[in-house]
Order: structure tokens, then sequence, then C-alpha cells
């Protein structure tokens, strides 16, 4: 079963041989940071057990990444937080560290990995994942075993770039029920077959239940690199004392982590989900399921939302109807769930599929489709109506409430309601100079203060604005030519704003 999952979700960073005399499969988690539904830790137990050794998984968290801030760090370090509680409750060893200035946990990874069978890690095609990758494949002395677990369905599996939601939903529908056949375990821990952690030698320190990597990791490595104490960084302040950007403050609103994620979708399943489809773009409904931070980050996978949905509806493979491209008609479910499957399974995954597809360009003008590039160009010297340099629209100082409301969102809370993400983008184009300076924009903002940002779906969102997965829309407009045209008078008179406004003007 293991390897049907399995199939064009695995590849070799490196050629390195496996070691069968290692002391431990290693489990680099950077991507799926989580212990449910996690097809790299599955593999990784099934390694371990293979190689009769135990399991160690190692979550890092670096400073020397773009746009490092209070908020981004609280929130993973909240899910390591949760991560060490299911590893104390499932005997497995587990390493958290969090880096405390710019390059001194770079050794780390090569020292735990020289006593490694093999070394397991997520495979993410996007932001600085796949350029750390590169850097270390061929240094490090292991085999380095990629894990593709982003999507319901394998990234290698779609054969070429879809360029419109219609196409990549007709390709989603005749592959996802038998996708829908091999998915990852719920929960792959404990595993009776995965051998417990011993003391390595008489210079480990003492084994303890709370962390049992420090029977598998010698005492001269954890006195160097000590395991992140929850405690002092989440509690004392102890963030602060870390050079990153301080001033993009934790969100408020959103803590990280599985835990918080579960409950999120409990919520959501309960008491959202029936009136998803009529009230999800209106701002005061608070219909959606706030958790694309926690997807981002890997605290919640795909799998779980769509299981439990299909669960939630009484769903059976036998209720599906053809292939037809359309948003509708197809799953045979309450129209709330096909909306909201929809947006997981095509709207999501055609994110990962052009970050996959095309590593050089998805943050770029030169992935969007020639109709739109073309029209860019011939709008290019149009007279802008409103021009703002970057730091009043971070500011949130331009002359529309309701643009300024969906920036101060962002900026305080770490998220955007979905339609105001759309409307906001819109807007930045209209009021720079160009398109690159409202890609440039766009990017920056979102990326620093969204919790979602620096993601696949993130960036096709940003590109869609300017005209990705669209198509050529009529009359052609001042600046927008045939790209799609919002203003904020249409969606006041579409959208319930009023607590929105209140809250966020």
């Amino acid at each position: 079963m293991l390897d049907d999952l399995l199939q064009n979700r695995l590849t070799s960073a490196n050629d390195h041989p496996l070691r069968s005399d290692g002391d431990y499969v290693l489990y680099w988690m950077i991507a799926q940071r989580r212990f449910s539904y996690n097809i790299a830790l599955q593999y990784a137990i099934e390694r371990a057990i293979e190689f009769d050794c135990p399991l160690l998984i190692f979550e890092p968290l670096r400073v020397r990444y773009q746009w490092a801030s209070d908020r981004i760090h609280r929130f993973v370090i909240e899910g390591m937080r949760d991560n060490a509680a299911s590893a104390k409750k499932f005997g497995v060893a587990y390493y958290p560290y969090v880096e405390p200035k710019p390059g001194h946990g770079s050794p780390l990874l090569h020292r735990l990995a020289e006593r490694a069978c093999t070394v397991v890690t997520d495979e993410y095609p996007c932001f600085f994942l796949p350029t750390m990758i590169a850097a270390v494949k061929d240094r490090l002395p292991a085999r380095l075993e990629l894990v593709d677990g982003n999507s319901v369905l394998p990234l290698r599996s779609a054969e070429k770039t879809y360029t419109v939601a219609h196409s990549y939903r007709r390709y989603m529908q005749k592959n996802i029920l038998e996708a829908l056949q091999r998915v990852p375990k719920e929960a792959p821990l404990p595993c009776p077959a995965l051998p417990s952690p011993a003391p390595i030698d008489s210079k480990s320190i003492r084994p303890s239940d709370d962390f049992l990597a420090s029977n598998l990791i010698p005492k001269k490595i954890l006195n160097r690199w000590p395991a992140a104490d929850f405690h002092q960084l989440l509690e004392q302040d102890g963030i602060s004392k870390i050079p990153i950007d301080h001033d993009v403050v934790p969100s408020p609103v959103c803590p990280g982590g599985s835990v918080e994620a579960d409950r999120r979708l409990d919520d959501f399943l309960d008491h959202n989900l029936k009136r998803y489809d009529d009230d999800r773009n209106h701002p005061d409904e608070h219909a959606t399921t706030g958790l694309s931070p926690h997807l981002h980050f890997g605290h919640i996978s795909a799998h779980a939302l769509v299981l439990r949905v299909l669960e939630k509806e009484e769903w059976s493979p036998d209720d599906a109807s053809k292939p037809n491209g359309k948003n509708h008609d197809f799953w045979n479910v309450s129209e709330p769930a096909e909306g909201f499957l929809d947006q997981v399974l095509t709207w999501r995954e055609i994110g990962f599929n052009w970050a996959f597809k095309n590593p050089d360009s998805y943050d770029k003008l030169a992935s969007l489709p020639n109709w739109a590039q073309k029209s860019l160009q011939s709008t290019d010297d149009d007279e802008r109506p409103f021009l703002y340099s970057l730091e009043q629209f971070e500011n949130a100082e331009t002359h529309d409430e309701l643009w300024n409301a969906a920036q101060n969102e962002i900026v305080r809370t770490g998220m955007m309601h979905n339609y105001m993400r759309m409307l906001w983008g819109k807007k930045i184009f209209h009021w720079t100079r160009s398109a690159q300076e409202a890609l440039d924009v766009m990017i920056h903002l979102n990326n620093k203060y969204g919790l979602d940002g620096r993601d696949p779906n993130s960036y096709c969102g940003i590109l869609w604005v300017l005209g990705r997965t669209d198509r050529a829309w009529g009359p052609r407009r001042p600046v927008f030519g045939s790209v799609r045209y919002m203003t904020s008078d249409s969606a006041r008179k579409k959208l319930r704003l009023k607590e929105y406004l209140e809250r966020f003007s």
C-alpha cells in the first residue's frame, strides 16, 4: 500500500549509498510539519523498520530566510511545541532546533546525517526550500530522499502546466478518485514495529521521557545545538533575542500548530460548511476555515480537509459523476461542500502545479499567458488615477477606505479575507506605475505580513491579479486592458462589510 501511495511522490536528491549500519533514519521535517496524514513521516517510519533502527525526527527553524519575523517564527515554533507533545505521546525521538543567530545551525544537519541510514525530507516547490535542498544534497554524507506530501494529487502526476482552472479541474476529476484510494495514514504513530530509541553510549545525556532524541544524539552535539526551549521562546519572550524583524508581531488571532488547525477544521465542519457557498465571500460572515496559514506551514494536510468533508457528507466513490471540468455536479454532495472541495483541489493545487512545473518563473511576469502579457504591455503607458509608494501601501495610506481595511487586516492579523485579497491586488496594480512594480509590491506585502505568504497558492493568487489562470475580459479598460477589472464600489454593493470596516478601517 505504501508503494502505491509513494508513486510519483518519492525521489532521491543524490545517489549516495544507503547505510545499513547507521544508528537511525533521519526525517528532516521542513515543510510538512505535522504527525498526521504525513506521507514523508510514514515513509521514514517504514525505512526505520526496514533498517531495524529508531527514527529521529529533526525539525529546525533557521534565521536566514527572507521576511523572517516574530510573526512567522512564533507560528512555526507553536507548531514545533505541538509536535514535541505528539513525539512524547508516541515515544518517538524528536529534535526541535531554533537557530539563535544566522549560520549557527548550518553544520547540524551534516552532523546528524553522518550517522543516518538515510535522510528523508519534504519536497516543496517554492520559496527557499528548493535552493536549500540543492545546496546540501551533494555535500550531505548520506542518501537524501524527497517525499512530495503537498497535495492530494502528486505534483509529478501532471504532465504539463495547467493554464486555466477549467483544464486543471478536468485533470483533477479524471484522477482524484484513484488518488483517494491511496491516502496516507491519519496516524502513522504509534507503530509497534518501530524500534525504540536506546542510549548510544555513556556520553549521551541521561534518557528522558520528555526528550527521547537525547538517547540518539551525543551530548557534545546537544551542548552545541540545544533543543528548542519552548517555555523560554514562547512564554519568556525568547524570540525577541533572535535577529529577525520584530516589528511584524505575532498574530493575535491565529496561533500555529496542529492542535489549532484541527480545532479550526472541527469548527468549520460543525458550523460553517453548511453556509460556505453563500457566505464565504462576505467578510462579516466569517464562513471560511482560516486554515491557509496552517496549510502553508504543514500543520494540517489537504488530505485531512478533503477526507473530513467527504466523511461529513457521507460520500462514497459511487456518488461521483463523470469528469465535467465544472465546479459543481461532480462530487454530488451539497453545494457548500462542492464549493469547498473545488477551492482545495482545484484552486490550491493549480498553484502547486505552477510552482513545480515552472521553478524559475512561478513568481514572475514571464509566467503570465501571452494575452495577459500583451495586454499589460499595451497599457504600460496609461495614466494611473493614483500613484502610491510602497511605504504608503504598507501603512494603508491610500484614498480608499476599503483597500486600507484589507491592508490593515493583514498587517494586524497576518491574514486577509480571500475576496478582499483579490480586490487588494487589483487596486495595487491600478495605483502603481507598471505591472512589474505592482507585482513587487504585492509579493513584498503579502510575504512580509501574511502567514500564508511565500506559498505556491499565494503566488498564483498574486499573479491571478495580472491574468494568470484567467481569461481575457472585455471591454478593454485603461491600465487593465483585457485583464479582469475590480472596483471597491462594486465590492461595497455586493459584500457585507460593516463589521469588517469598523474593525480594520
